[in-house]
């Protein structure tokens, strides 16, 4: 509940700033549910947008969304604590579990070091998104001055890292216009995947390095995980976009592979494009729903179901089918709570997704199912990617969707810490009975 509140109060307060005349370049009030449209898009870090970001929003607008971006991405409870160490004031023990908690640093009642787990956690974020700044200052000062690619680089940095698919850039939708610049998609990619794995399994690379062996379980799946969705993402789009003209069909081999890779990526979990998802094809849009459902890691800035939990039902499924009784994978066994809470979580979002699917289907029926589709997962797994129709949406739409963001950056950990907090012993068991099933 106290996450619930503390999204809802970050949310108010930045629909409040953005519906200042300071906020927008038309010196009026922005509309209020433009305004909290925009908000709960920034500290979800989800980036779909009713109003061009690069246009419509004026200076202090655009750091108004770059802090709750920033916010949104590092976690609320994880900036909350740091703040507190900066200004000197004590982490009480209730604080910290909140830190555990809602950062999926499990026992919650386990407190200990993680005053210097929040430090760790945001210097290594900060360090990322500083890196990739100077990468994209450098990159940038090659077609515009230095006063306009400085607060550039610093947004896109932020939105990279956070996953958040916000872009300021006035010369093309997201990064469009950097469809051939391979420093930009690189480097883009890379502080995608850093930010979408966690830092936790950032720091398993850092302290073991090229040590597979010693590597957790949960880094293990982790990494496996996304380099099969990445690479079969990958070769998916490629193959069903070679021959559009209105994506990448004009593009050299080097940088279509180069692009598909990106799409593959980005479209996960954060939400930048280098093409328009109106000009795909429909099997393209259809594989992207799939891969923004499953999202990034447990513990990352990213949405979705999260790749552990798929990663878990997969490996289930495949015991089962292989008759063992037991769930493991790299001679590591799966307790079966964590197999059952993959299960669950898997299927309220599958029942999240239909029923929020099918109510903006009834309020918004001149519009195609698969678009539709398109953009309540995209809404619910915080990626961000739009076919185009966000801003067209009649105001009961804009509240749906905004009750998807909300619920997609809130839910499955409110779900998450639910299940692991109510615990009940059982005291007996009933007789077994079989029932027949398949």
């Amino acid at each position: 509940m106290i996450l619930f509140y503390l999204f809802t109060i970050l949310i108010l307060i930045g629909t409040g700033l953005l519906c200042l005349p300071q906020a927008n370049t038309s010196d009026h009030m922005t509309p209020f549910m433009n305004a909290l449209f925009t908000a709960t898009s920034a500290i979800t870090v989800t980036g779909l947008v009713v109003e061009n970001t690069a246009t419509y929003w004026s200076g202090f607008g655009k750091l108004i969304i770059l802090m709750l971006m920033f916010v949104g991405g590092l976690g609320i409870m994880t900036t909350g604590a740091f703040l507190l160490v900066l200004m000197g004031r004590r982490v009480s023990i209730f604080q910290r579990q909140l830190v555990k908690e809602s950062i999926s640093i499990l026992p919650a009642n386990d407190v200990g070091g993680v005053v210097n787990l929040v430090i760790r956690i945001v210097l290594i974020s900060v360090s990322v998104q500083m890196i990739g700044f100077i990468i994209y200052l450098a990159t940038l000062l090659t077609n515009m001055e230095l006063k306009n690619a400085i607060p550039h680089a610093f947004f896109l940095a932020v939105s990279a890292f956070n996953n958040a698919g916000f872009s300021a850039f006035s010369n093309g939708d997201s990064l469009n216009f950097y469809q051939n610049n391979p420093v930009i998609i690189i480097t883009t990619t890379i502080l995608i995947l850093i930010g979408a794995v966690s830092v936790w399994v950032v720091a398993d690379l850092l302290a073991f390095r090229n040590k597979v062996s010693l590597y957790s379980l949960n880094t293990k799946l982790v990494l496996t995980a996304t380099f099969i969705l990445t690479l079969l993402g990958a070769l998916a789009f490629f193959a069903f976009e070679y021959n559009n003209a209105s994506t990448i069909q004009d593009l050299s081999v080097p940088n279509k592979i180069m692009i598909s890779i990106f799409e593959a990526v980005s479209g996960r979990t954060a939400g930048f494009t280098t093409v328009s998802y109106a000009n795909t094809e429909q099997e393209t849009n259809f594989l992207i729903t799939g891969l923004m459902f499953i999202g990034g890691a447990s513990g990352s800035v990213a949405g979705g179901i999260k790749v552990n939990t798929f990663a878990v039902i997969c490996v289930s499924i495949i015991s089962t089918l292989q008759g063992r009784i037991r769930v493991s994978v790299f001679e590591r066994e799966i307790s079966s709570i964590i197999v059952r809470r993959a299960m669950v979580i898997g299927a309220i979002g599958t029942a999240l997704i239909f029923v929020l699917s099918f109510l903006l289907t009834a309020v918004e029926s001149q519009f195609d199912f698969i678009d539709l589709l398109f953009e309540v997962i995209s809404a619910f797994s915080t990626v961000g990617l739009s076919t185009g129709l966000t801003s067209e949406l009649s105001r009961w739409g804009k509240l749906i969707l905004i009750f998807t963001m909300f619920i997609g950056r809130v839910g499955p950990l409110a779900l998450g810490l639910a299940m692991t907090q109510i615990s009940q012993k059982e005291n007996y068991r009933h007789t077994q009975e079989r029932v027949t099933i398949g």
